[in-house]
């Protein structure tokens, strides 16, 4: 007899769990949350999930809430002897914490793999993880899924003539050669110093964007700050417009401020995070049909490695 596929949502992904249970054909799994005054809560699920293939789906933005809830719910799943466990995080949170890069700080992207497998993930899916070694730091089989197929028919869209891929730093160059690739385009790249995080001293291009429509390309975009910055540098050499895919929109502080007041034409983005304000410069694109596809596969144990192609 089959295993059967029971799909749950942690709160912070109601939306686009319930756009995946649809596409998937199942009903989302009955789960329930309790809360105590001082703001400690628990997840019960209220349908048994023994000997089940048990899809859990929440991204892990801050709060620290939305972690603690996806631990919670694993765990309450292995105890509850599912057969198969897997975390499903279009979001991979405090992955930009995956090396030391001063003395004395924490590798935060390894302890969250390890808090994930602890919790009883026996695999997890994700999508555009900001370093690519963090697959390394998981023992159970990670899926790395490229939001590449989501953005790529978008640009084609588009019709634009003189198209040039660019990325936002040094970090992301490999990104971009892989989009201008599919796209058959131009490559610049934008060299930046930070002061700290979130604050850059200054900006450099390298390339050449007079009379191109460039396309930047990132794996987040948090304040926006080097998005607008990077968009308004490349405006001023010549560049005829100014558009930006990235794939998690966290956008925090004061960042759709300075996306309007930027020379950004247009920020593409997914729902891998919830968005919190409707704004016209910004375009959703759907991941669910990606993940969708790729857990129906996983169920039925066929092969998912064009998902894993740029």
């Amino acid at each position: 007899m089959k295993t059967p596929a029971i799909i749950f949502s942690c709160t912070q992904s109601t939306e686009l769990s319930t756009s995946i249970a649809e596409k998937f054909g199942s009903e989302m799994g009955k789960v329930n949350f309790s809360r105590y005054s001082d703001g400690e809560f628990q997840p019960s699920f209220e349908e048994s999930v023994r000997g089940a293939r048990v899809f859990i789906i929440g991204s892990t933005h801050p709060s620290s809430e939305n972690l603690m809830e996806m631990l919670l719910m694993l765990d309450a799943a292995k105890r509850a002897s599912a057969r198969h466990i897997t975390a499903v995080l279009p979001y991979f949170g405090w992955a930009r914490q995956d090396r030391k890069d001063k003395p004395r700080v924490p590798i935060g992207a390894k302890l969250i793999a390890k808090l994930l497998e602890t919790a009883g993930a026996t695999r997890i899916i994700t999508m555009d993880l900001h370093a690519d070694q963090i697959q390394g730091f998981f023992e159970k089989p990670v899926d790395h899924l490229f939001a590449s197929s989501i953005f790529i028919p978008y640009i084609k869209s588009l019709g634009l003539d003189k198209l040039t891929i660019a990325s936002p730093d040094m970090g992301g160059s490999k990104r971009a050669y892989a989009y201008s690739k599919f796209l058959s385009s131009d490559v610049v790249i934008c060299y930046k110093q930070r002061e700290k995080a979130n604050i850059i001293s200054h900006m450099e291009l390298i390339g050449d964007v007079e009379g191109k429509n460039v396309i930047l390309v990132d794996d987040m975009v948090d304040t926006a700050g080097t998005l607008t910055k990077a968009a308004d540098l490349m405006m001023a050499r010549g560049a005829i417009s100014v558009r930006a895919i990235c794939t998690h929109a966290l956008l925090s502080g004061n960042a759709y401020e300075k996306i309007e007041n930027s020379k950004l034409e247009e920020l593409i983005v997914t729902d891998s995070i919830p968005s919190r304000i409707s704004h016209p410069k910004v375009k959703i694109l759907s991941c669910a049909p990606l993940f969708t596809e790729v857990m129906q596969n996983v169920h039925n144990n066929q092969s998912i490695s064009s998902k894993f192609i740029m």
